[in-house]
């Protein structure tokens, strides 16, 4: 029998080979060790995006500014007193809603006796208990009697006998039982409110008015197609001509689309204006992909800035569309890897605690610089904020990290997004995150929960068109059912040529379409109640001379 012989260096391949396997598996624990954390802080943990280590700026001792240095203990004094409650706070949630009815509570005319001596007393004055009211919805028939005339005269002697109607307004969808109200109705409740078809189903039964999803179904498409399209082709005209917009996209599901499965994702597009105008616009839009063609095409005609996250797809548009990095989307990736590093490893040294310092100090400035005009904000920006994410990304070209490892994705994404990231230089009415966006979306994320996915094609585009005009009339400050109930009644009675006269912004809209919160109506609010305490100033002035 042969015996085979081992020299040294088959021995030392062994070894190295074995070690090399060895720190791969170790590696992959730790990776593994790392996902589970994370995952089980998304699961149970806060959804806060406030940086844990943000207060730990003392890390780096050249960006510890004045106040930091001069805020100790000694500097502040305790104020311990008692105050009453703010009741005026209390009384201006409900300062806005009118009052129906009082309700008199007074003792009988034989009752007026004083308990004590028996004269008869009088009025001291009078306690006011104000409660809230709900009034709940309810459905009820309209009836429209159309008159219609005819020539007894003709019927005798002509041929043919005229018979001509009155006019009336055109209704929302012809030979159908929708109203202006109860379209604009369905519609809010779906789009603003997130409450599914069938839910409103089930809701109408109790109302005792049989309204089925299907009939709804094509009320919703009917409305945005016949209706608010106009208003969309409008609002996008008038987006694209703004030089600061916001982009993002989120999946949708579309069971029967032509050509592909159900479970084969969509997506839905939204753009929107910065805030650096006082009309803003929330534009979303149906694409099968999430592919940077279908920006490029909606941004056609776009000059400017654009604010996007990491996806790829923004970063194939034309030179004349410079993209302004998010800088949230890159603190969660350092966020992510913070909450994967054990308890008893925080210690305020660890790479990832320095790089979160960094973000901290920057995102401080920005908070800083918020209430500042655009062209204090650049140079303050240039000046504060510049020299301390150089530092951090000249840091961050410096480590040495595992690439797969959740310190190693945030390492990777903060430098390619660098170029990006950095372009928040280039305008002082640039933002530091495309949050704005996000928040724009979130009614729609919330709504698809409920609803899960659209059934065709034309329901994913009815869902864009509703979405953008009432977005957009949210952010302008108005009712959103008021609004659509005014959309649905003009519309079809107006002249199209004349369609800028009902956007959300206009000087001519009624009164009822605008929101509480509205400029106009705190203004007039402001101005009742100045001229009722200059009135009762006036009373206390006379009764006391």
């Amino acid at each position: 029998m042969e015996v085979q012989e081992y020299t040294a260096g088959y021995w030392k391949e062994k070894y190295e080979a074995s070690e090399t396997r060895r720190l791969e598996l170790e590696a992959l624990v730790i990776y593994y060790q790392e996902q589970f954390r994370l995952y089980k802080h998304r699961q149970y943990g806060a959804s806060s995006e406030k940086t844990p280590v943000a207060d730990q700026l003392c890390l780096f001792g050249e960006f510890v500014n004045e106040q930091s240095m001069t805020d100790t203990e000694e500097n502040f004094e305790v104020i311990t007193y008692k105050r009453r409650k703010n009741k005026r706070k209390r009384a201006d949630s409900i300062s806005r809603l009118p009052v129906e009815s009082v309700n008199v509570y007074a003792l009988p005319e034989d009752g007026l006796g004083c308990p004590q001596c028996g004269e008869k007393m009088h009025e001291m004055k009078v306690i006011v208990h104000k409660t809230v009211k709900i009034i709940p919805a309810k459905a009820v028939v309209i009836e429209d009697h159309q008159m219609v005339y005819s020539c007894r005269s003709c019927a005798v002697n002509e041929i043919v006998v005229p018979i001509v109607n009155a006019p009336m307004p055109a209704p929302v969808i012809k030979g159908s039982y929708a109203s202006p109200s109860s379209a604009a109705y369905v519609l809010t409740q779906k789009y603003v409110y997130g409450l599914p078809l069938y839910r409103q189903e089930q809701m109408f039964m109790f109302l005792g008015f049989g309204l089925s999803r299907q009939t709804m179904t094509h009320w919703v498409i009917r409305c945005s197609q016949d209706w608010l399209i106009h208003i969309y082709n409008r609002l996008k005209v008038l987006l694209i001509i703004h030089e600061i917009l916001h982009a993002d996209e989120s999946p949708l599901q579309v069971l029967h689309e032509p050509g592909r499965n159900p479970q084969t994702l969509s997506y839905m597009w939204l753009y929107r204006t910065s805030g650096d105008t006082d009309k803003p616009i929330v534009i979303f839009e149906y694409k099968q992909t999430r592919g940077g063609e279908n920006a490029k095409a909606f941004l056609k005609d776009f000059t400017g800035f654009l604010h996007a996250d990491g996806h790829h797809g923004y970063h194939v548009l034309p030179g004349n569309i410079i993209i302004s990095g998010c800088w949230v989307h890159m603190r969660r990736m350092w966020e992510d890897a913070y909450k994967v590093i054990p308890v008893e490893l925080r210690n305020g040294k660890t790479l990832t605690e320095q790089g979160l310092a960094y973000i901290g100090k920057f995102f401080a400035l920005e908070k800083k610089f918020a209430d500042l005009p655009a062209d204090e904000r650049f140079i303050a920006r240039l000046e504060q904020s510049r020299p301390i994410t150089d530092a951090f990304f000249e840091w961050v070209s410096s480590l040495n990290v595992l690439p797969k490892s959740a310190l190693g994705a945030a390492v990777t994404y903060t430098l390619n997004q660098r170029p990006y990231l950095e372009n928040l230089y280039l305008d002082g009415r640039l933002e530091a995150s495309n949050n704005r966006a996000e928040r724009s979306f979130k009614p729609y994320v919330i709504g698809r929960k409920n609803w899960l996915f659209s059934d065709t094609v034309k329901g994913a585009e009815a869902n864009a068109i509703c979405y953008s005009v009432l977005e957009t009339a949210k952010e302008n400050h108005l009712s959103p059912f008021d609004y659509l109930e005014y959309l649905f009644t003009k519309l079809p009675n107006c002249d199209l040529d004349y369609i800028d006269d009902l956007l959300p912004w206009s000087d001519t809209l009624p009164d009822n379409c605008l929101a509480p919160d509205h400029p106009v109506k705190l203004a007039r609010l402001e101005a009742a109640r100045l001229a009722a305490d200059s009135m009762l100033s006036d009373s206390n002035t006379q009764v006391t001379a």
